[in-house]
């Protein structure tokens, strides 16, 4: 069985938009032939998209960083250049995206089909046919196009599974997934045997089905993280209804009542309580002698503390009491699903983009030497990157931008005198007074 993936660091590069062309007509008959320089293509952005035949996050395991296309520079004869072609990245469904640095919530995949925009392709920039006016017919001015996205994302992927099987480890229920289902999960006599979560279907006779998800074992402290606890108590999450596990080995050194509270402790203290899932208790390995005796005492115990809930006795050795335990989880699980609204599907918690509440005059002015300066201010990095400066007219449209944009100013009031050497993220000039 390959190794379950559930939760993985990537980085998303969106392509970068292309860049605006500087052109002019020249025809035989068109003596005057103004600009003809096209707008760049826009980048190709990065998509994820759930896959319900998924069911690991392997795929991003040995290849954590996914690039787009850059879109197509500007033509001649005010021809566009193409946009790149979208990345799509196929995740389980059930995978959750944040962002890696923030920690913030960029969208939840829990319906197959379901598209979610992680990094958005930049614009094209524009080219000289939009610069021309009555003062300057011919200009010599295009735009770069804008840079991708670039972000760094961590997913999480919890099992959208209908009905998972909580207890200790070796209470038996990755023998009871293999009995009900045809999951093939490694079963042994040892604490903590599954080490990922089995997913199985289980088709009964009358034609009802439903997913079930055999989880990593739980003990004391999982809530805090003890054991494989965390990771557990992660995909119980969506699950709809709890089958709770409880041993009834007379040899096994443990309370059958203990070990019940102990479960409902962890998935009480997880940060979402998970204790009021609708529950069904199962007494396992009634096939060993002495079985009998201990669920009895076990019985007597839930009555005393007044819990009402449904109990079923099975040996998933002989199958014993195994055909009327699903019916009833089947049944169970119809009555949860008419309570529940249905879920709807969007696709982005956000319209995540660069900071679009950021000005370009919103910058800071930073002395890094004795005539060296820095200036920092995302939108104003972005506005200097998307000029061109290969001709002479995007150079004086940046000076005066600059200017308007109270750089100068800025510049002076720190100090700055004529000859120093001014950087704004990869573009550097000489300060003019």
């Amino acid at each position: 069985m390959p190794t379950f993936v559930d939760q993985t660091k990537i980085e998303v590069q969106a392509g970068k938009g292309g860049d605006g062309m500087v052109a002019f007509r020249h025809e035989k008959y068109v003596p005057n032939g103004g600009p003809a320089g096209g707008d760049g293509g826009r980048g190709g952005s990065i998509i994820f998209v759930a896959d319900g035949g998924l069911r690991t996050l392997m795929d991003f395991r040995y290849r954590r960083k996914f690039k787009a296309e850059n879109g197509e520079n500007g033509r001649i004869k005010s021809q566009y250049g193409r946009a790149a072609k979208d990345l799509y990245l196929k995740v389980p469904v059930g995978t959750t995206v944040y962002d890696f640095n923030t920690n913030e919530l960029i969208g939840d995949l829990v319906k197959s089909g379901q598209e979610l925009v992680v990094a958005h392709g930049g614009r094209g920039g524009r080219g000289n046919i939009h610069f021309a006016n009555s003062v300057n017919t011919a200009p010599e001015i295009a735009e770069n196009g804008e840079p991708g996205e670039d972000r760094v994302l961590r997913l999480e992927l919890k099992l959208l599974a209908d009905v998972g099987l909580v207890g200790f480890p070796s209470v038996g229920k990755s023998t009871l997934l293999s009995v009900v289902t045809k999951a093939k999960p490694k079963i042994a006599a040892y604490s903590f045997t599954t080490l990922t979560p089995n997913l199985g279907m289980v088709i009964l006779p009358d034609g009802r089905d439903f997913s079930m998800a055999d989880l990593p074992g739980l003990i004391e402290g999982a809530s805090q993280g003890v054991g494989l606890g965390i990771q557990f108590l992660r995909h119980i999450e969506r699950t709809k209804v709890i089958l709770h596990l409880v041993s009834m080995d007379p040899d096994n050194g443990r309370e059958a009542i203990d070990d019940y509270h102990t479960i409902k402790h962890e998935l009480a203290s997880y940060t979402t309580d998970l204790s009021g899932k609708r529950e069904i208790i199962i007494a396992t390995q009634m096939d060993i002698p002495g079985a009998e005796d201990k669920l009895a005492e076990f019985k007597e115990e839930l009555a005393k503390q007044n819990i009402d809930l449904p109990i079923f006795a099975i040996s998933s050795i002989t199958h014993k009491g195994v055909d009327d335990l699903m019916q009833a989880t089947a049944s169970l699980l119809e009555e949860v699903e008419a309570e529940q609204p249905e879920v709807v599907a969007t696709e982005a918690v956000k319209e995540y983009r660069f900071n679009q509440n950021e000005k370009a005059s919103d910058f800071t002015v930073e002395q890094i030497g004795e005539h060296e300066f820095e200036i920092h201010g995302e939108a104003l990095e972005r506005l200097v990157q998307r000029i061109n400066l290969d001709h002479q007219d995007g150079v004086m449209l940046l000076a005066r931008k600059l200017k308007n944009l109270g750089v100068d100013e800025a510049l002076r009031a720190n100090g700055a005198e004529d000859g120093d050497d001014v950087y704004i993220g990869d573009f550097t000039f000489e300060f003019v007074q």
